[in-house]
């Protein structure tokens, strides 16, 4: 257990910023889960503006720390992939 005074003061910050961080994971998931529905329906108009909106969520993920840039990038390029492949 904590004793020293910064250390219960670290445990209530990184309480704080647990919670914030999983908000926004959450957030990010949610976007990413309207693309993928919308891709699973067939229809590329839907999936096209659902990526429009997940894919500044998701890079806001990275200046917020929740997210490393290599992840949002690989994660918003298969979405896009995905999309672009429904009108072949």
């Amino acid at each position: 257990m904590a004793n020293s005074p910064q250390a219960r003061k670290r445990i209530r910050q990184t309480a704080r910023r647990t919670e914030v961080n999983r908000a926004r994971t959450s957030r990010i998931r949610t976007f990413i889960r309207k693309v993928e529905e919308a891709i699973a329906s067939g229809n590329q108009d839907t999936a096209k503006t659902a990526l429009l909106a997940a894919e500044p969520e998701i890079m806001r993920g990275v200046t917020k720390g929740v997210l490393h840039k290599s992840t949002a990038s690989r994660k918003v390029s298969r979405l896009a992939k995905r999309v672009n492949a429904l009108g072949a």
